[in-house]
């Protein structure tokens, strides 16, 4: 049905889609739509369905590892939850910043001044341009690593080059068995537009590889209902490499020439026809693989946006298709 008032598209419009398989999704929200779950003996992990956030119970109080507004009151529930069955305090004394995103960050301010707030230094450079209230800079900062410890736990902090954003940093667990590593896999999905809206292509494609070197078994990926596995890792890194043949591929049997020819003097329509051409070819085997596999698959304009800048990370970072100047 569309709106007769302003022409949009209202939600009973959406597309029949293939179904979701069920490895992709998570456990059942409670009446207050959200999980909390044990990872591993005093960690935790909640989620709405679409975020997730994490959090130790220590004998010195709680840290907590992201604060997504979509969660939002119900991390105090979840703490006060946890805390209250195992008798220990629900103090939330620590807060760790993935990275600087409002919408894994925008519920850090429901906890108060007295937090110790960690995060890279690019997170804290980033936070106070936003100047967003609801996510205060943090005051520990780190370059490279840091080791936090509190209450008998030990979480190692890692910033191993951009990829989503240039602060996206690596949260390992070495006790717990876990890494905690956001905004790149997607447990049993497809990225959403853009390589999941990341800022650095080759950083992106290259730190699923980086999270594989840690020793881990359960992964605290920031999105959907499930932890993710080392075969999820597996699965995300052999989707991101067939876009990255089938990029190569597109790119080197599209003629760019004729697109220019008829586009005469308009020489963007020239770029537009020729690159969309390239993605289109390159997109349409990814989508018929993988739809079945990774949900959502079948919702092309992902798959579309994420091969298109896969495919001009190949053009502008590595030369791949560009022409050459002759060699005298």
């Amino acid at each position: 049905m569309t709106s007769p008032d302003n022409g949009t598209t209202g939600a009973t419009d959406l597309p029949e889609y293939a179904p979701i398989p069920q490895s992709a999704l998570g456990p059942a929200l409670n009446d207050q739509r959200y999980y909390v779950g044990r990872v591993e003996r005093n960690l935790y992990w909640v989620t709405d369905g679409v975020y997730q956030s994490a959090f130790l119970t220590t004998s010195e109080g709680v840290v907590l590892f992201d604060a997504p507004p979509s969660i939002g009151p119900n991390l105090r529930s979840a703490v006060d939850e946890i805390a209250s069955a195992n008798g220990v305090s629900n103090r939330v004394t620590h807060l760790v910043y993935s990275h600087h995103h409002a919408d894994h960050a925008g519920a850090a301010s429901l906890f108060g001044g007295d937090v110790i707030r960690i995060g890279h230094e690019d997170t804290r450079r980033l936070l106070l341009r936003d100047d967003d209230p609801a996510r205060p800079a943090p005051e520990i900062t780190f370059r490279d690593t840091y080791t936090l410890e509190v209450g008998g736990d030990r979480v190692e902090l890692a910033w191993r080059g951009p990829n989503h954003t240039p602060d996206n940093i690596y949260i390992h667990f070495p006790d717990h068995d876990t890494l905690m590593f956001i905004d790149v896999v997607n447990a049993g999905w497809v990225p959403i537009y853009n390589v999941n809206l990341s800022e650095d292509v080759m950083g992106y494609m290259g730190s699923s590889a980086i999270a594989l070197s840690y020793p881990w078994t359960h992964l605290i990926s920031g999105h959907l209902g499930r932890l993710a596995t080392r075969d999820d890792v597996a699965v995300h890194q052999q989707y991101i490499a067939d876009i990255e043949d089938s990029a190569r591929e597109a790119l080197a049997s599209v003629d760019p020439v004729p697109f220019y020819v008829a586009a005469g003097q308009n020489m963007w329509a020239g770029v537009k026809a020729h690159l969309d051409t390239v993605t289109d070819r390159a997109t349409a085997p990814i989508v018929a693989k993988y739809t079945g596999v990774l949900a959502a698959a079948d919702i092309e304009e992902f798959t579309r946006t994420t091969t298109f800048q896969i495919m001009q990370s190949l053009r502008l970072d590595r030369g791949v298709g560009v022409s050459r100047p002759a060699q005298p």
